[in-house]
């Protein structure tokens, strides 16, 4: 009896998260989104994604070159602009841009995708300029962007979709990108109990490795890594050894191979996060976010290291 009076419980639960997260909100034409990192990758997707659901779309890419492929695909509605998210001047620019656009109607969508992931290595392989170089894309950019586009955003009672990663929960990799990454789940927390009384909700997309798009290749991410490994001290690479490096790059390439043409889980997401009337703080597009990552960043720490160990290379003058 016990049994059945649970299950019926957990059924009604279900259907109720069901419901809730299929209320979609009206009159979505009329509303203005703003994403960063439009030229390959998620930011490119979402924004044919969203110009073909008919919503008003400001498409920021890096490059010339990536605007004009992005209007040959999309309709009159889609806007492009140029911004490099780590250059305040281009950022301030584009946010003045944004106001003449919006007007008095606000800004009702922010989606801070643009990144940098091209940073995998040993913390002692790197420079701080290393990290530093992923940190103003991945974070101080992020913030810039939201920073400077926050009046028009609390004008529309809009919505902030910031991109963060499974690797924002469990660094399981080197270097300035899963800094980076905590670093927005930080800025993403904090900012939404902020901007909660104004009427601005705040959304972290932590997609996994599996439905990551590998902009670059896998020849530029073993250059980067061979580069790191050539310019670091004798010593300190005497100490790793040869063997540890080239299990190093071994595993690099392996992590890139998980990519998956599944993005669109990760843009759907996304677009949910703008649409529905009860967006999710968190979504985690991607079974290993969902079964690996987040699961394994609620284990004590002893068992987080060990199985992260299990794959991870061994160095030539191993103490213990």
């Amino acid at each position: 009896m016990w049994l059945l009076l649970l299950l019926v419980v957990f059924a009604l639960m279900f259907l109720y998260r069901w419901y809730r997260q299929s209320l979609i909100l009206e009159n979505l034409t009329d509303k203005y989104v703003f994403i960063t990192g439009c030229d390959t990758g998620f930011g490119n997707l979402l924004a044919k994604q969203l110009d073909k659901r008919g919503m008003k779309v400001l498409a920021a890419c890096l490059t010339n070159h990536g605007a004009k492929d992005l209007k040959k695909e999309t309709s009159s509605r889609l806007q492009t602009m140029i911004l490099d998210v780590t250059n305040s001047k281009s950022v301030s620019s584009a946010a003045e841009s944004v106001s003449t656009i919006v007007g008095d109607s606000g800004l009702w969508g922010l989606v801070n995708n643009a990144g940098f992931g091209i940073s995998f290595g040993p913390n002692e392989w790197q420079k701080k300029d290393d990290f530093i170089k992923v940190l103003n894309v991945n974070l101080f950019g992020m913030i810039d962007v939201t920073v400077q586009l926050l009046p028009l955003l609390r004008k529309a009672q809009g919505r902030i979709v910031n991109v963060s990663s499974g690797l924002g929960r469990l660094a399981a990799v080197g270097g300035g990108y899963c800094v980076s990454k905590y670093g927005v789940e930080a800025f993403s927390d904090s900012l939404r109990r902020e901007v909660r009384d104004f009427g601005v909700k705040v959304s972290i997309i932590e997609p996994g490795c599996f439905v990551t798009p590998m902009t670059l290749s896998v020849d530029a991410h073993v250059n980067n890594l061979k580069r790191l490994w050539e310019n670091i001290p004798t010593g300190v690479k005497n100490s790793y050894g040869q063997q540890y490096y080239e299990q190093y790059e071994k595993n690099v390439k392996a992590l890139i191979a998980t990519a998956s043409p599944r993005n669109y889980l990760v843009t759907n997401s996304m677009e949910h996060a703008l649409t529905a009337v009860y967006p999710w703080t968190r979504y985690t597009p991607g079974l290993d976010s969902k079964l690996i990552y987040i699961p394994a960043s609620y284990l004590p720490t002893v068992l987080a290291d060990y199985w992260l160990s299990l794959s991870a290379p061994k160095p030539a003058d191993k103490k213990c």
